[in-house]
């Protein structure tokens, strides 16, 4: 009778644990990408689904070694305001602080422990960020690609908003989700579309290929995307996460002259299970070309065990690719954490 109990509540308790996690959903008019119900990526592709997951995790190959580093150098506080070019500081993972035309902007910042709705299970981070949020200069925006863990982190986007009261931006749906976990006002945007800040700053929403949902009954029900940022003088584009599709040469076309491009090179293994969702090294130095930058820095990779390629493998792949498409190394950068560098 007991092991009966126990089939019958695991479920239950694993579905209502599910429910409550998910995300409200995204309510508007069918496009392209939309359908009423769901987001879809523009080419069809779709993300695996359970029973690919339990393939993987049964069948797929060994993990790549990764080691605990607990400490890393301390590294100097990023300028209060940068007026001429553009300063660029990795945080880790997708955690980027741009400085431009007098604005600080955060890419998905993360400073948790573990990317997961709780913090004792799930994804452990690797490497400390390289500046502690105490190091932040006044923020002004964030930007959200989506709604995964690893990329929208609640304690820091709370924490982010209690202290600097920025500008949330965030793709179709994301934006109800914010407001009701913060109290605080997020601009939703689709693909192509923009928003004006003060300041002199345009954000335009631009495609990915992804998926989203934090819970088991919110699949695909808000959207994903990147972000190409434009002042009278600088062009930044921010890929967000994203497998490889024709939409990066839509992107170069319709964004000429970026002048700095965030783009993912890591949890890409096993291939046959990620390439739908992210890029291979070798894909992101296509992504540099398909988009015309005149200057890549690498991000998502060596923090999160999110797959199964090791915790440097991505960036030896990365060093092999620009050899191999006789990409100056100078051109694709990978910045330490806490490393900052001005792009004049």
């Amino acid at each position: 009778m007991l092991l009966l109990y126990i089939f019958v509540l695991v479920p239950i308790v694993f579905i209502t644990i599910g429910s409550l996690l998910s995300a409200p959903k995204y309510k508007g008019p069918v496009s392209d990408h939309f359908d009423g119900k769901v987001f879809k990526n523009l080419n069809g592709v779709k993300a695996k689904g359970f029973k690919d997951v339990f393939k993987m995790l049964t069948r797929g190959p060994q993990r790549g070694l990764w080691l605990e580093v607990t400490e890393v150098s301390s590294a100097p506080n990023p300028p209060d305001k940068v007026t001429t070019g553009i300063h660029i500081t990795f945080v880790n993972h997708s955690t980027f602080l741009i400085q431009m035309n007098g604005l600080n902007i955060l890419t998905d910042p993360v400073w948790s422990k573990r990317v997961s709705p709780f913090q004792w299970a799930g994804p452990k981070r690797m490497r400390p960020p390289g500046l502690r949020m105490e190091q932040l200069p006044p923020i002004d925006v964030i930007l959200l690609s989506h709604n995964h863990y690893d990329h929208l982190d609640l304690p820091t986007v709370k924490r982010l908003v209690k202290e600097h009261q920025p500008q949330i931006i965030t793709p179709l749906g994301v934006g109800q989700f914010i407001e009701k976990q913060t109290g605080c006002d997020a601009v939703d945007l689709d693909w192509w579309q923009a928003f004006d800040y003060a300041g002199g700053l345009r954000v335009s929403a631009v495609p990915a290929q992804h998926f989203s949902g934090r819970g088991l009954l919110d699949r695909d029900a808000t959207l994903w995307c990147g972000y190409v940022l434009e002042t009278a003088h600088e062009k930044v584009y921010f890929a967000g996460d994203s497998g490889y599709g024709p939409f990066f040469k839509d992107i170069g076309e319709r964004f000429p002259d970026i002048d700095l491009a965030l783009i993912p090179i890591g949890a890409y293994l096993p291939i046959w299970f990620m390439s739908p969702i992210h890029t291979t090294p070798a894909e992101g130095v296509k992504i540099h070309l398909d988009v015309k930058a005149k200057q890549s820095v690498a991000s998502h990779f060596g923090t999160f065990p999110l797959a199964y390629e090791g915790m440097k493998q991505a960036q030896d792949e990365l060093e092999e690719a620009l050899e191999e498409m006789k990409v100056p190394h100078d051109d694709f950068w990978i910045l330490k954490e806490g490393e900052g560098r001005l792009l004049v």
